[in-house]
C-alpha cells in the first residue's frame, strides 16, 4: 500500500479558520442584517443598495456614507467620510503586511478585500500558531471567507426582507451588543483604549455638524492619540 499523502498544511489551516469564525458568526450576521435593513429603508434603489453592499463590504463605512448619499451630498464628501471611517484598516494592513507583502498582486488584493474588524481580531489571535506563510495564508482565507459569506448573507437578507422585519425587534441594539463582546478584548492595550475613548467623545460632541462631518475629526483624533501613546510606550521600553 503506497504511503498516504501528507496533509495539506494550508488546507488544514483554512478549515481551522472557518471553524474559529463560527463563534463570531451570530454577531457578524446580526450586524449585517441591521446594515441591510438600514440600506433598504434609506431610499436607495434595491440594485444600488446591493451594489454598495457587495462593493464596499464595510458596514460602518456603508452606514456613514448612506445618509450622505440619500441627502444628495457631494460624492467627494461621501467618499471622504467612508475613507475616514475605514482609516483603521491602514493599521490592520500594516499588521499583516510583513506576512503577505511578497505575495502576487492578485492575492494581496484578495487579502486586503477580506480584511475586516472581526476577521483581523480572530486571525491575530491565532497567527503565531502557524510557523510558515502557507499556514498563515490558509488560516487567513478561512477566517476571511467565512466572515465574507456570513456578512453578505445577513446583509442580503436584510435588504430583501426589510419590510417584513418589525422595527421594534431592536436588531440594531442586539447587533451592537454582540459585536461589543468581540471588540472589547482588542481594547486591552492602553493606546487602543485611549484612542477609542477620544474618538467616541469627539464623535458625540461633534454630532451636530452638517453631513455628519464630525466623524472625520473624531477618527483622526482617536488615531492621533493612539499613535502618540504607542510611540511613548515604545520609547519607554
Amino acid at each position: 500500500m503506497p504511503p498516504a499523502d501528507p496533509p495539506c498544511e494550508a488546507c488544514e489551516a483554512f478549515v481551522r479558520g472557518l471553524r474559529d469564525m463560527l463563534p463570531a458568526a451570530p454577531a457578524v450576521g446580526a450586524w449585517a442584517l441591521v446594515t441591510g435593513v438600514a440600506m433598504a429603508q434609506s431610499g436607495l434603489a434595491l440594485h444600488q443598495s446591493v451594489g454598495l453592499s457587495l462593493i464596499a463590504y464595510a458596514g460602518s463605512a456603508q452606514l456613514a456614507a448612506l445618509p450622505l448619499l440619500v441627502a444628495g451630498a457631494p460624492v467627494a464628501v461621501s467618499v471622504l467620510t467612508a475613507l475616514m471611517v475605514n482609516l483603521r484598516f491602514v493599521i490592520y494592513s500594516a499588521a499583516v503586511a510583513p506576512t503577505f507583502r511578497t505575495l502576487p498582486l492578485g492575492r494581496r488584493l484578495a487579502v486586503g478585500y477580506l480584511l475586516g474588524d472581526i476577521s483581523f481580531v480572530v486571525y491575530s489571535r491565532a497567527e503565531r500558531a502557524f510557523p510558515d506563510r502557507q499556514g498563515k495564508l490558509g488560516y487567513y482565507f478561512g477566517v476571511g471567507l467565512a466572515m465574507y459569506a456570513v456578512w453578505h448573507a445577513g446583509s442580503l437578507v436584510g435588504l430583501f426582507a426589510a419590510a417584513a422585519i418589525p422595527r421594534d425587534w431592536g436588531l440594531d441594539f442586539a447587533g451592537l451588543l454582540a459585536l461589543l463582546g468581540l471588540w472589547v478584548p482588542s481594547f486591552a492595550s492602553r493606546p487602543t483604549l485611549a484612542g477609542s475613548v477620544v474618538a467616541a467623545v469627539l464623535g458625540v460632541a461633534l454630532d451636530g455638524l452638517p453631513l455628519r462631518l464630525g466623524v472625520v475629526p473624531a477618527i483622526l483624533g482617536g488615531i492621533a492619540v493612539a499613535v502618540l501613546l504607542d510611540r511613548r510606550r515604545e520609547a519607554a521600553t
